[in-house]
């Protein structure tokens, strides 16, 4: 937080013949601007614009015909008539290869994802057939693949079990995941519409990366139960009690020819990783790993009936597309309150998840995605789909990866897959009677692992060890309590790091640089010198009500500790306190009142106090409260070296 005087720091000082102005000529002053009065309601519209409008999205629409104006306005919400207009056979060819490619990977995890929220396999199929075409029609993003994704369904299958008992009450659990869904793509849309999606960015990058490794050990340890065979565990998702259910079925519980299904393939599924990751030109072999593990499973266990000895299999998958649901949806009760709740906590999750991989693969190919359309892109689709028997659906970051390394070009990829998912529901379905669940275990594991981001942890750690923090107490608080909490705590240490950077900004000592006219902090540029008789604070923040009065203690300590300092060394008495305000971008009333309180304290010790570069907002309000005058427009300057300069010949005539 730069500290009292930072220890045995050692400073040099800068004599009267060093400063501009001990030449015997006054030095020419620039005074300091002030902005013309803006009324009330321009500012206001100001602001109104900067918070939800910065990226100015009626652009497009100025000096437009009416009928233009309409156009542009149903291509807006529909982006697909405007990227469509252009799309040729090349790029069908592309977004082919790449929709197989998907459709590969996701039938299978779709199928493990329904498992980890509670539902049928069927639920996990009919997710990734309606929202992708939703999306296909409304998103923005040209490379995120739409489906179930890991973490959302572990989030809502645990949510959901706290309300209703998924095998107790089936039809009321999966009647509160539709609700869920439903409120989740309200929530969505709703963020999107009224722009609000800087709320999303509260939840910090580091919290992100420890929320999802933490889920990602979940979900693994959660696969225990279908790796192993074994039949009854628990419900609970901390590392303790899934810990603790492994190793007491362990004498009778565990069956071994599941164990060798399991681990075989995921052998297998890891060095088709290895291989994608070796060579990308082989990005295909892992995508299609897991489909290849699904077919040589099954026909593993249909003909050497393994089912008949202990082999739990995923038995019958209901054929045919999507049911509607609608009258499935909670509008009413004491229910409507639940899955309100929790639609809205996983959908922001999804929503968060979503809005990164598809900046992250937008940046690759240097085009722009527009976030506010995303949001309502991804909050239709999962309102369609909560209507058509699907549960949250966003962008998978495995397939979306997939997906751009396959070459898809548009989102018609995402309709290649959708279709692919059909013809699977619509004949397919039978075949998967024979699946064994220790092979979906497998995949939804080896899909997991690269959720734990080892390297950005270390990373964050090096860059910022408060982040890290925050990225650790997400990590055990998924890991050693629930999702919820993880996530709570994740929520709540990054609003924490905001709070103390509000409350606690950072100051500095500046001194100047030599053979120049610049002030820079004497910690970062230890040759800066000191001037004698003068210190110069800057504050590096807007001073507002919540570090005001720290902003003024924190002066005044500057100051004593500087004064001790000069009486050790019977040095000139501190005259002046420079206070450089370039970086306090604004300031309220509660500013103003500690800036008067700063400046009778200082009147007390025979010290002035002078400004220096305050801002066109700081500066409007210092003479709209008067503060100027009291402070006297002469002790307000352009620069800390005409600031300087000014208090140098006061300095000289002092006896």
């Amino acid at each position: 937080m730069g500290d009292p005087a930072d220890g045995n720091h050692e400073t040099k000082e800068v004599d009267g013949g060093s400063l501009p102005s001990s030449n015997g000529q006054e030095p020419y002053v620039h005074k300091v601007g002030i902005p013309p009065r803006q009324n009330l309601f321009k500012e206001f519209q100001s602001t109104v614009k900067e918070t939800f409008f910065a990226d100015d999205p009626l652009r497009s629409f100025k000096d437009q015909t009416r009928s233009r104006k309409f156009i542009l306005g149903i291509e807006a919400i529909f982006p697909i008539l405007n990227w469509g207009r252009s799309y040729s056979l090349k790029k069908f060819r592309g977004d082919l290869i790449a929709g197989l490619t998907i459709a590969s990977l996701c039938i299978p995890q779709d199928i493990g994802y329904a498992k980890l929220a509670n539902l049928a396999p069927q639920y996990g199929l009919y997710s990734s057939f309606v929202p992708p075409l939703i999306y296909a029609v409304m998103g923005s993003s040209r490379d995120i693949a739409i489906g179930p994704v890991a973490v959302v369904s572990l989030l809502l299958g645990t949510l959901l079990q706290n309300e209703i008992d998924p095998v107790a009450n089936p039809e009321q659990y999966r009647q509160l995941a539709f609700t869920a869904t439903f409120f989740a793509g309200i929530t969505q849309a709703t963020l999107g519409v009224f722009r609000l999606g800087f709320l999303i960015d509260f939840l910090s990058h580091a919290a992100i990366v420890g929320f999802m490794a933490g889920a990602a050990i979940t979900i693994a340890l959660q696969q225990l139960k279908g790796f192993l065979g074994i039949e009854k565990f628990t419900k609970k998702t901390d590392v303790i009690s899934v810990m603790y259910s492994v190793l007491s079925s362990a004498n009778h519980g565990w069956n071994w020819q599941t164990i060798v299904i399991g681990a075989s393939f995921l052998a297998f599924l890891l060095f088709a990783k290895y291989i994608g990751k070796k060579n990308q030109k082989f990005f295909w072999v892992p995508a299609i790993a897991p489909l290849i593990s699904v077919i040589l499973s099954t026909l593993f266990v249909y003909i050497t009936h393994a089912d008949q000895h202990g082999v739990a299999i995923v038995k019958h998958i209901e054929k045919g597309i999507n049911p509607s649901s609608v009258k499935e949806i909670y509008f009413t009760g004491d229910n409507l309150g639940k899955g309100f709740r929790i639609g809205m906590v996983a959908g922001m999750i999804a929503l968060t998840e979503a809005i990164a991989i598809g900046r992250t693969f937008a940046s690759m190919k240097d085009y722009q995605l527009d976030g506010n359309k995303e949001m309502v892109a991804l909050g239709a689709m999962n309102v369609v789909g909560s209507m058509t028997s699907c549960y949250v659906a966003t962008g998978s970051f495995s397939r979306s990866a997939v997906n751009f390394m396959a070459g898809c070009e548009t989102a018609v990829s995402n309709i290649i897959m959708s279709v692919v998912v059909f013809l699977t529901l619509e004949f397919l379905t039978p075949l998967f009677k024979y699946t064994p669940n220790a092979i979906l275990s497998s995949i939804i594991i080896s899909a997991v692992i690269n959720l734990v981001d080892y390297k950005a942890a270390i990373l964050i750690w090096k860059i910022d060890k408060f982040d890290f923090v925050a990225c650790m107490g997400a990590f055990f608080g998924v890991v050693f309590a629930s999702v919820e909490i993880g996530l709570l705590i994740a929520v709540s240490i990054s609003f924490a790091k905001i709070l103390l950077q509000v409350t606690r900004p950072r100051t500095a000592i500046l001194g100047k640089i030599p053979r120049t006219t610049v002030y820079r902090n004497i910690q970062q540029y230890p040759e800066a010198t000191r001037v004698p008789g003068v210190v110069i604070v800057r504050v590096d923040s807007a001073i507002y009500f919540s570090n005001s009065n720290y902003v003024k203690e924190r002066i005044l300590r500057w100051l004593m500790d500087e004064e001790e300092e000069v009486k050790g060394d019977y040095q000139t008495r501190i005259q002046f306190l420079i206070v450089e305000m370039s970086p306090v971008t604004d300031i309220d009333t509660s500013g103003i009142h500690a800036l008067e309180e700063l400046f009778r304290s200082l009147q007390k010790r025979d010290v002035q106090l002078v400004l220096a570069n305050p801002g066109p907002l700081v500066i409007d309000k210092l003479h709209t409260s008067n503060f100027a005058t009291l402070l006297g427009e002469d002790n307000i300057f352009l620069t800390v070296a005409e600031a300087v300069a000014f208090c140098s010949p006061k300095l000289a005539e002092d006896p």
